[in-house]
């Protein structure tokens, strides 16, 4: 297995819809792997909605800590509403990068943040929640990426089956 270049972490998820969303961003994003701490997600994993199966190709593991033993060269990245922190927008991802995000119900413990290599926030009115904050810092990430994809193959390849949609040229 290669080694991981993007994790995402998450704080205590509650809801089993965002954790099963979680899992197909992850997969839309190439993410390597999802972790979460606490036991809300398992009392409730009976009820995930991850539709993409993602579970069977991107690792989900209930963890003590998500910064135990960690490569060297991942970078601590805690994302949420915190004083301090750096917009998304003006934010450089690093080349491996573990991803946490608080609750939907709460926010990320300060010890965790304190050892973050860097703290970034959506500049929303208002909170979103987990999932919708997990693909908007992906796509973020992939946004930024200089060798950015584009070609009708790339969309032929990963379109929906039934999508045939073309751009007139006029």
């Amino acid at each position: 297995m290669k080694e991981a270049s993007v994790i995402i972490g998450l704080t205590n998820p509650k809801s089993p819809t965002n954790v099963g969303a979680v899992l197909r961003a992850a997969g839309c994003y190439q993410a390597d792997a999802v972790l979460y701490t606490g036991t809300r997600y398992d009392k409730a994993a009976k009820f995930q909605t991850d539709t993409k199966q993602m579970q069977q190709t991107i690792p989900l593991t209930g963890v003590e800590s998500m910064l135990d033993d960690l490569p060297v060269d991942m970078k601590i990245v805690c994302v949420d509403f915190a004083e301090g922190a750096t917009l998304l927008p003006h934010f450089t991802h690093p080349e491996k990068a573990i991803y946490i995000f608080g609750p939907e119900d709460g926010s990320i413990a300060q010890d965790v943040a304190d050892r973050a290599d860097h703290v970034v926030y959506v500049p929303t009115v208002g909170c979103m929640n987990l999932a919708a904050s997990v693909n908007v810092v992906l796509y973020d990430r992939l946004a930024k990426q200089p060798d950015m994809i584009q070609s009708d193959e790339h969309i032929r390849q990963n379109r929906d089956n039934k999508n045939k949609l073309r751009v007139k040229v006029n």
